[in-house]
């Protein structure tokens, strides 16, 4: 049956809200599995590069000019078009973790769905200690951006981010729990509901 299921072209979404930690542990999975890792971030910042924005690595989306991205593509769906195409091309190919908050919405088929839940206020206590920002600071920041953010994809797709959770195989409630124990409670999930194994 193990054998069976790893011969599938297996595909994981990682999603949630900023600041639930889906990067790091979308990049764990794919390590761990030995499958490729795609972030929906990272080729909207490639394209970001290409209409003159200069991104940093690590907490550009909430800096003024990150803002000032994210105000463009409200107004131009353009971008996550293309990088959704892209995304589902990937998808084909199949042994894939995504870190993306639409693919669990258009992705139909076998696609293996987590959402990981975290507080505002912990989502902003990570935020501010990543950016070194007070915690009210990172609150109104993420406030704009969730808005936003939602509103694009309310437009595009039609789909409620974080209000609609019906795509999603697993919910996991992380605002308590440390990296390495998210980590090794998706493991076991993956290993028995993904692969099989008993």
């Amino acid at each position: 049956m193990a054998q069976n299921r790893r011969k599938q072209k297996i595909v994981i979404c990682v999603a949630g809200m900023t600041g639930c930690g889906k990067s790091t542990l979308a990049k764990r999975l794919a390590k761990k599995y030995g499958l490729k890792y795609l972030s929906g971030g990272g080729i909207l910042k490639a394209l970001a590069i290409k209409t003159g924005f200069k991104p940093g690595e690590r907490g550009w989306w909430e800096s003024e000019e990150g803002m000032k991205f994210l105000q463009q593509r409200t107004k131009n769906h353009e971008f996550d078009k293309r990088v959704d195409e892209k995304l589902m091309e990937w998808a084909k190919r199949g042994n894939i973790v995504y870190d993306s908050w639409t693919m669990p919405w258009l992705l139909k088929g076998n696609a293996f769905k987590v959402w990981l839940e975290v507080s505002p206020e912990e989502r902003a206590r990570r935020l501010a200690r990543r950016d070194r920002l007070s915690v009210e600071e990172a609150l109104s920041v993420l406030k704009k951006k969730d808005a936003k953010t939602k509103s694009i994809y309310k437009s595009l797709y039609g789909f409620d981010l974080e209000e609609d959770l019906s795509p999603f195989n697993l919910i996991l409630d992380t605002t308590e729990l440390e990296s390495n124990e998210v980590f090794q409670t998706l493991c076991m999930t993956i290993d028995r509901v993904v692969l099989g194994k008993s």
